[in-house]
């Protein structure tokens, strides 16, 4: 029997690996049987994560520190990987912020901070595991983390700066699958509707919001934890070899009204 969604032996990059999203998709690819690198910027929790996804899964997991929004930072951070398991197959895009203000509040460092984490440091690291792992093994598989904000502008919560910026990232991954896939990489985006994060909870659980999301989204619910991980075995499997340059929003129907 074949295991379409085996990744045994593959070396899975996660960035934003500290909390949130990203630990359920480090975890969900390492119960597939990848290696998993978490990246994020703070050691001592990536440190903690990685131990337990190796205890959890029995797989080879580190931390390595990685600042997104720093080139240097980047190239250190893929070179450590490459000089640690010497492959590259799989790279999460995960690392972002969000900055919620009307626009015309919103100041040129909220703006310019937002696009340079979400759209500029996603391109870099993507741009560095290309470039040394990717390009050269004519194989690798990319998932830039967007948002169903980057495909529909909102009334609920401004965040004209997260919309650009994750716009950005949705159109960036279609040129990189457009340019990369004669090397046998495909460059995929998820589009993630309401999840609880460190970075939502509070609003999420707030009155307004719920009566929100219950009127906006068809399933009448938030997106639960486990929800996006099945998405992204889905596109780092090495048997979804034709499917890239897809934007595929994980929003309970949000965007389909």
């Amino acid at each position: 029997m074949k295991n379409y969604f085996d990744l045994t032996g593959q070396v899975a990059v996660v960035t934003g690996a500290s909390t949130g999203l990203g630990v359920q998709m480090a975890k969900a690819l390492a119960n597939q049987g990848a290696k998993i690198v978490c990246m994020a910027r703070r050691q001592n929790l990536i440190d903690e994560v990685a131990a337990d996804i190796a205890k959890e899964y029995g797989v080879e997991a580190i931390g390595v520190r990685c600042d997104i929004t720093d080139t240097e930072s980047v190239e250190t951070a893929i070179d450590t990987v490459m000089e640690k398991f010497g492959r590259i197959d799989i790279l999460i895009n995960n690392a972002g912020t969000g900055a919620v203000a009307p626009a015309e509040d919103i100041t040129d460092e909220q703006f310019s901070n937002e696009v340079n984490i979400d759209l500029f440091g996603s391109f870099k690291v993507a741009r560095a595991a290309a470039k040394k792992a990717m390009i050269p093994a004519k194989y690798g598989r990319i998932i830039n983390i967007a948002s169903m904000y980057g495909l529909v502008g909102n009334k609920i919560a401004p965040a004209s700066p997260y919309h650009a910026a994750k716009g950005g990232v949705v159109n960036l991954t279609r040129a990189l699958a457009a340019e990369w896939g004669q090397y046998g990489i495909t460059v995929n985006a998820i589009c993630p509707g309401y999840f609880y994060t460190p970075l939502t909870e509070e609003t999420l659980r707030s009155d307004f919001f719920v009566a929100h999301a219950k009127a906006s989204i068809p399933v009448e619910r938030y997106g639960n934890e486990g929800e996006l991980d099945t998405t992204a075995i889905f596109l780092a499997s090495p048997m979804s070899t034709y499917v890239t340059g897809d934007i595929i929003p994980v929003d309970g129907g949000y965007t389909a009204m």
